[in-house]
């Protein structure tokens, strides 16, 4: 492991977003960056809690009150959004509310930011349909082109386990259980590629087809989603400690392993395999942190962690932004949507957490994850 690396990647990564805190008082970084530049944009996004993770996780490596200060500002927001219902008819709730308002109770003890987040948890549990076991991800409840599940809601699950730990309320907990055993079920195809989506017959429950909203086709195999995958898996696990999980982790990781090109960082879809398609690093960010909560939890062996060492050493070596007044993002060529035009070969929100967080787990192998 090369800690003097990971330890001035970290610490490049800290000072880029010091020296843009003000940048972004009173809103947020845009989903992507526009040439590799992140708009100013308000609470509206589903993308918002990464910013607010990075500025915990910033604070907690440094213990610079000015990360605090910001991170502890942004709560109000938090609120607002979900008081006023501002864009919060979808399943990220996880993503939003975990590393902003769970991340400043478990840190700090804030009973505003717990409010907040349970607000949050019973906006997705709301979400959960009877007919199908699942949470709905995105649009108007009961639609029959909106009734299906996404596999990136494994990871806002755990505000639901969080939730139910601390109200003592096991509705949290029991949607989140039924909502993965569906996923489980449906998501994963015989070689344990992935779906990126999967839709349910509105009338009856039962499982219709697998299809795609961000990947090259409804049969390939998106590499965000398969990241979601490998973390999503292991952040349940932490939760419901289910002993049939770590076989199927190893399948979903070994297929996200077997298909990453030469240097470790993924594609945008595992269609390809060289050429000029554009890299989501944070793809191979994020799979970075399901193997690393995995290697500590005793689900693989060396082997799984030497490879998140190569990978991470890679995004670190040659991946990561230079901290210069041009850029204001941590990791550099994520694609946010290539087929929608969006944020191809950029900086993505939640690729500079993702890899702020791996090598936070790296560095603090006592750190707390807001999961």
């Amino acid at each position: 492991m090369n800690k003097k690396l990971y330890q001035e990647a970290f610490e490049k990564g800290l000072k880029i977003t010091r020296n843009h805190l003000e940048d972004f008082r009173g809103g947020f970084p845009a989903p992507a960056s526009e040439g590799n530049r992140y708009p100013k944009i308000e609470n509206n996004d589903w993308t918002a809690g990464f910013y607010t993770g990075i500025l915990w996780m910033c604070y907690e490596y440094s213990k610079d009150r000015a990360f605090y200060n910001v991170a502890m500002e942004q709560i109000q927001s938090y609120r607002y959004r979900i008081d006023h219902r501002v864009v919060v008819d979808h399943h990220d709730m996880g993503f939003i509310y975990s590393l902003s308002c769970v991340a400043a109770y478990k840190i700090t003890g804030d009973e505003f930011a717990r409010e907040t987040a349970l607000l949050a948890a019973d906006n997705l549990k709301s979400r959960f349909r009877k007919k199908g076991q699942f949470i709905q991800a995105w649009g108007e409840l009961d639609l029959k082109e909106n009734y299906r599940l996404i596999i990136d809601c494994l990871l806002n699950l755990p505000i639901l386990y969080w939730a139910a730990d601390i109200t003592g309320d096991s509705s949290y907990r029991d949607v989140a259980e039924k909502h993965l055993a569906t996923t489980r079920k449906v998501i994963y195809r015989p070689d344990y590629s992935t779906h990126h989506t999967y839709y349910f017959d509105v009338e009856t429950g039962k499982p219709a087809y697998g299809a795609t909203k961000q990947g090259y086709s409804d049969e390939s195999t998106w590499s965000r989603g398969q990241a979601w995958g490998v973390y999503g898996l292991m952040l349940n696990y932490m939760y419901v400690k289910d002993d049939t999980i770590p076989d199927e982790w190893k399948k979903v990781t070994d297929y996200f392993l077997r298909h990453l090109p030469e240097d470790k960082v993924a594609y945008w879809d595992f269609h390809y395999r060289d050429g000029k398609e554009p890299r989501d690093s944070s793809a191979s960010a994020i799979a970075v942190c399901g193997i690393l909560e995995a290697y500590n939890r005793g689900i693989c062996d060396e082997n799984y962690l030497t490879q998140a060492y190569e990978i991470l050493e890679n995004l670190a070596k040659l991946y990561a932004a230079p901290e210069n007044d041009e850029m204001n993002g941590i990791l550099l060529h994520s694609t946010y949507g290539r087929l929608l035009g969006d944020g191809i070969d950029e900086c993505c929100l939640f690729g500079d957490y993702f890899y702020m967080e791996a090598l936070m787990r790296v560095l603090r192998p006592e750190f707390r994850t807001y999961w």
